[in-house]
């Protein structure tokens, strides 16, 4: 895999119902996700935007919802050395959920959580092609990787031990603390902040549409709820997170208004 160790490469969506959750994503985000063909084994989605892929989606099995996998949306982060990296992970004080496998012509991929159980995925990729799942401003892409932590401080000290991930710059939120953002090999991927008491602990992943109030609209006839109502953050663009009719937090941006 071509991109930087530490840099997102992929965004996967565990569901109790595949089927359904693609119907959903299509309509609200304008993903193209075809349905696998009925000889794949891991019955994997693949998602498809006009300017390449960003992810997958797979629905949870009998064993894995029994092992406590849940619905959720992962990344997976670029690394040098997948098992290297999870020893560097379980020697800062996280976990290993599901250990390093090969894919045939995927690549060698492992499920680690931090410190306060959030997991993510780490990953070298077989191909040496670049991923461009995660593009700041790429309509369909995962545009901003927030994590919403219990321990922002330990958490912050984890992803750079494992990822060598830095924190230039942070906003202050008031009392809900600071907006620390995520330099990863030289590129802002995102940011952490504390967890607020009714807020969802976790990483939340903002993929770009065209319109955020037609997204609203759109959320809301195809069974989703939003929770976090459309603003504008900093650079102009608007914001909102939602749930999708399975019950998983995500987020869209979009450009904002004309001044």
């Amino acid at each position: 895999m071509a991109n930087p160790q530490g840099t997102p490469i992929w965004y996967e969506l565990l569901t109790s119902d595949a089927k359904a959750a693609s119907a959903f994503y299509e309509r609200v985000v304008g993903w193209t996700i075809p349905a696998p063909a009925p000889t794949d084994p891991m019955a994997y989605w693949h998602i498809e935007t006009a300017n390449g892929m960003v992810g997958g989606m797979m629905t949870l099995s009998n064993d894995m919802t029994s092992q406590g996998a849940r619905p959720t949306w992962l990344s997976y982060i670029a690394v040098d050395d997948v098992d290297a990296t999870v020893k560097k992970a379980i020697e800062a004080g996280g976990k290993l959920l599901m250990p390093a496998m090969n894919l045939d012509k995927v690549g060698r991929f492992a499920l680690i959580a931090d410190p306060q159980g959030i997991p993510i995925y780490v990953m070298r990729g077989a191909s040496e092609e670049t991923s461009h799942a995660f593009e700041r401003t790429g309509m369909g892409k995962c545009n901003w990787n927030e994590l919403s932590t219990p321990d922002q401080a330990v958490g912050n000290a984890f992803y750079t031990k494992v990822f060598g991930w830095t924190y230039p710059d942070k906003m202050s939120m008031g009392p809900m603390g600071d907006y620390m953002f995520i330099d990863a090999a030289g590129q802002g991927i995102g940011a952490t902040m504390p967890k607020q008491p009714d807020g969802h602990p976790g990483w939340t992943f903002y993929f770009r549409v065209p319109n955020i109030d037609e997204a609203v609209t759109k959320i809301a006839a195809a069974g989703g709820k939003v929770i976090v109502n459309p603003m504008e953050v900093p650079g102009g663009d608007r914001v909102l997170v939602a749930v999708d009719p399975q019950g998983v937090h995500f987020g869209l941006v979009a450009q904002g208004k004309p001044a």
